[in-house]
């Protein structure tokens, strides 16, 4: 980014560029921000845990469940790395995901099914109070995007393993919040903490552990 350098082949390897690069542009010297190898270590982590849950299933099936699961969960990363640096969840991303989710409740692997009336809703249920958040506080407690993820979370997930994801990351947020203001100067209770990233982590363990913490 500093000196504009068109990057080649050996500089764009996932992980191993940064690491033989010592962590700096090889044209200006420049040091690389350490986002890029955690992101890229972060995809390659969960394409490889998508892997293992989904490996039982029938080959085809299996490479069009995988292309799912691995496009979504990937989106659901952009997001909360953007999230992260500019407190902010594009329209763009959370509606792409939203759309993706909700043709998911239409197919089962190469399958064509029609989804309950719960299952059309579960977005609407979980999305509700974030949205109700938004409003009373006009947006001082929860930004409108985080409503909107959501809304797509309730129908990736279904209504029992989102909203167990939900409270994951609110418990989450909690414990990194509480923890930020007690041990790192300038942050208090009235400080901005993206939310994204705890709604993405409590989606991600819902889903791989297939997690009911509640009887929904």
């Amino acid at each position: 980014m500093s000196c504009k350098q068109t990057l080649g082949p050996t500089e764009l390897i996932p992980l191993f560029s940064f690491l033989f690069l010592l962590g700096r542009c090889k044209n200006c010297k420049t040091k690389i921000s350490f986002q890029y190898p955690l992101v890229e270590f972060m995809t390659g982590f969960i394409f490889g845990v998508l892997f293992l849950k989904l490996q039982d299933i029938f080959l085809f099936s299996f490479l069009l469940t995988y292309a799912y699961y691995a496009t979504c969960f990937s989106i659901l990363l952009v997001i909360a790395v953007y999230d992260f640096r500019h407190k902010i969840i594009p329209d763009q991303l959370a509606f792409a995901f939203g759309a993706l989710a909700f043709l998911g409740l239409f197919f089962s692997g190469t399958s064509f099914h029609l989804p309950t009336f719960l299952q059309l809703l579960s977005g609407v249920f979980i999305a509700l109070p974030f949205a109700l958040l938004w409003l009373v506080s006009r947006g001082a407690w929860i930004g409108l995007g985080d409503a909107k993820l959501v809304l797509g979370l309730g129908w990736f997930l279904g209504l029992g393993r989102a909203f167990s994801g939900v409270v994951l990351s609110f418990w989450a947020g909690a414990i990194i919040g509480l923890g930020l203001i007690f041990f790192k100067k300038g942050y208090g209770m009235k400080s901005e903490i993206p939310f994204a990233i705890y709604l993405v982590l409590g989606a991600f363990l819902a889903f791989i552990f297939d997690l009911h913490l509640f009887a929904l």
